[in-house]
């Protein structure tokens, strides 16, 4: 076989043991085929049917509502908001990752399911049970019963190692249609604003991505998985040739909790990172905006104890680039517990290299999350102890410490607007600092008017509300 196989014969060139990828030069290296590849990689990918139950809100309408003359005495158009429960199926992909049955997919293609089936390339149907599932990454792990059947599996490859003009295929079941393979190449790296992921570090690929696609394969021309398809582009649910994938880098990061001990365990280092700006580079004496900014390094914490300061800017972490806070997040969840985090860092135009140990955030004081009951302003809101181990859960708190909200039920908390990752900081003139504190203070307080202050994204709100 000659060396000079075109790109579109990369898969003839595996079998021959060649290793690098040509322009086509004849019509008859035009003429190859993908179905080779095609055949290695499709029984890796599957099929994932949710079933969840949905919360449906109906309006009961008040039957004088449409009579003029007793809309006078009824003026509210209905009697009272009901719920009736619903049920809905979902359906996506998900990528053997084990041979033993171990299958990844995305967070939200099994968010809140009750029940998950797994199809198989054969037409074998499994039950499924979570082993992780992370909104953060929008990944989970899945597991199903082999019998101890040995199923084919597909290897991750170092994402890292991707450049924009590889050649690609992408794998699912877009709209239910059966198990699809579309082509294309890797139009793009490190894509950090887009996503509803809290890490932000997509490849993106031209090879057509839909709706049941999520969760499925995107793999290079070894057959190797490069990433799992998480989103894509569009203005009305259809691919518009712009896709989004999760690399296979933190993938395989996910999988290796889910693996040990089925808990996600991040590196904390103290320090939280913002955009360097055209207008901070002189003073940052930087010549573009590549990096991230420190703005907060936590007093004690790993960054601190490495002689980190604020003003640093982070250049590279473990010898890769960091083009912006995004890209520190990623590569902060994707290294090991127990590892050394090797930093490039400018400090005023200093080059300086620094290391530091990947520990797990502390969790103290301990979260004691509780859910608030009773007349006051934060019934059906559960609050949490601020800790490094939260805020990393959480994402980037507006305090260091304190009280947050960590979720919304409902209720008096509902209804004046209080949302998940609120600090409070006052009520009534007094300072929130721990959650045993302000149960304390609202088993004693009688008042018909309350007074909340709270922190929202950097931001002091405050609720005047009536008793």
């Amino acid at each position: 076989m000659k060396k000079t196989l075109a790109i579109f014969s990369c898969v003839l060139m595996l079998c021959a043991g060649a290793a690098q990828a040509q322009v086509p030069v004849s019509i008859q290296q035009m003429q190859l085929s993908f179905a080779p590849l095609v055949k290695k990689v499709v029984p890796a990918v599957v099929n994932i049917y949710a079933k969840r139950v949905v919360q449906q809100r109906l309006q009961v309408m008040s039957p004088f509502a449409v009579n003029p003359f007793f809309n006078q005495f009824f003026r509210a158009p209905q009697f009272g908001n009901l719920t009736r429960e619903q049920i809905q199926r979902s359906l996506g992909s998900g990528v053997i990752v084990g041979a033993d049955g171990i299958i990844a997919t995305n967070h939200h293609v099994i968010e809140n399911a009750m029940e998950i089936k797994v199809v198989l390339s054969d037409g074998r149907s499994f039950d499924a049970a979570k082993i992780l599932d992370d909104p953060r990454t929008d990944l989970a792990i899945l597991k199903i019963d082999t019998q101890g059947e040995k199923l084919p599996v597909l290897q991750l490859a170092d994402s890292d190692n991707v450049e924009v003009g590889d050649l690609v295929l992408a794998i699912g079941d877009p709209f239910g249609v059966g198990q699809t393979v579309t082509n294309g190449i890797v139009s793009g790296l490190a894509r950090t604003d887009i996503g509803r992921s809290d890490y932000r570090y997509f490849i993106q690929t031209d090879a057509a991505i839909n709706p049941g696609n999520s969760g499925g394969a995107l793999v290079d021309m070894r057959g190797r998985l490069i990433g799992i398809n998480s989103e894509i582009y569009s203005k009305d649910g259809g691919s518009l040739g712009i896709g989004f994938a999760i690399p296979s880098n933190m993938v395989r990061a996910i999988i290796a909790d889910a693996l040990h001990g089925g808990k996600v365990a991040r590196a904390w280092t103290g320090m939280v990172g913002q955009a360097v700006t055209r207008d901070m580079l002189q003073s940052l004496h930087l010549k573009n905006t590549y990096g991230a900014l420190t703005a907060t390094v936590v007093k004690g914490s790993p960054a601190d104890k490495a002689g980190i300061k604020r003003g640093d800017v982070i250049l590279a972490i473990n010898g890769k680039q960091i083009q912006d806070p995004e890209a520190l997040k990623f590569r902060l969840g994707t290294v090991p517990i127990g590892s050394t985090i090797h930093l490039d860092i400018s400090r005023q135009g200093k080059m300086m290299q620094v290391a530091l140990p990947a520990e797990p955030a502390p969790a103290v004081p301990p979260p004691d999350k509780t859910l608030i009951q009773g007349l006051n302003p934060f019934a059906g809101a559960v609050v949490a102890n601020i800790s490094p181990a939260l805020t990393q859960e959480m994402g980037e708190l507006s305090a260091g410490a304190g009280v947050v909200v960590y979720d919304v039920k409902g209720g008096t908390a509902g209804l004046i607007g209080l949302q998940r990752g609120d600090v409070l900081t006052l009520v009534n003139g007094q300072k929130i600092v721990s959650v045993d504190q302000l149960k304390a203070f609202l088993a004693k307080a009688n008042t018909p008017q309350w007074q909340v202050q709270i922190l929202r994204a950097g931001r002091t709100i405050t609720l005047n509300i009536a008793g």
